[in-house]
């Protein structure tokens, strides 16, 4: 089994009232405080099958600019998704499945480059995307418990998508197991890690109780289980990645 990185954004920034303001109160906000911000989307090869999770911007996404006000800045771009999967040595064409997490275009604006592959969508957010081809799997959570979460889906042998509500209303998560090892691709359940350790919202929900307990299930899940904790928006998913870091809380 390897996981990789598919690495688009560097040198980027978050600013505190973006990456806690969901949930911590205005006054405690460090108005001055920033975090490191990136992006990135991960790439599963099991040996029998290429499955990727997230399928980043569309390539023809400008370079964002360097506002110093702005609440995310996403960095300097590294490469396009096409270019980001050459370059750790696939092609559109080796991924047999695609896994979504949910509908926003740092996510899914490459979708469709996999015509060809099976594309896993929770039912919640297919609706809300309003799409349809022969393509995709609508995924209803059917396959039982795992873990403290109630339901999953099994996408191949010890890998499962998993309900993970409240950043949209029909996001999930990804968890690998691997030697002993969970590696968690959540998505955007946090965009900095920080704010998992601190247990601490976004601003970005459309629901916030189920981001609320969203959150308390991760937050649960790594207590309780070995995990590396995969983020989309900054740097320490990468490294976390490269060196096996177990989360801690």
């Amino acid at each position: 089994m390897r996981i990789l990185a598919l690495e688009f954004y560097k040198n980027g920034r978050m600013k505190e009232s973006f990456a806690f303001g969901g949930s911590l109160e205005k006054e405690k906000i460090n108005i001055n405080k920033d975090y490191p911000a990136s992006l990135q989307n991960y790439l599963i090869d099991t040996g029998k099958e290429v499955i990727l999770v997230d399928t980043g911007l569309p390539v023809e996404t400008p370079d964002f600019e360097d506002k110093p006000d702005q609440a995310l800045y996403m960095g300097e771009k590294i490469s396009n998704f096409k270019e980001a999967l050459k370059n750790v040595g696939y092609a559109p064409e080796d991924v047999s499945k695609v896994v979504l997490t949910h509908k926003h275009p740092d996510h899914a604006g490459e979708l469709r480059m996999f015509d060809h592959a099976k594309i896993y969508i929770s039912k919640i957010e297919l609706e809300a995307m309003n799409i349809a081809a022969d393509n995709l799997v609508e995924v209803n959570f059917t396959d039982g418990q795992y873990k403290n979460f109630d339901k999953s889906q099994i996408i191949s042998e010890n890998i499962y998508m998993l309900p993970a509500y409240g950043h949209t209303t029909g996001n999930s998560l990804i968890v690998v197991y691997d030697n002993g090892i969970h590696y968690m691709i959540h998505g955007d359940v946090t965009y900095t890690d920080e704010a998992l350790r601190q247990n601490q919202l976004s601003v970005v929900f459309e629901d916030k109780v189920q981001a609320i307990e969203t959150l308390n299930k991760v937050r649960t899940f790594i207590k309780e289980n070995d995990t590396v904790y995969l983020s989309t928006h900054t740097p320490e998913g990468v490294t976390s990645l490269k060196n096996k870091t177990i989360m801690k809380l």
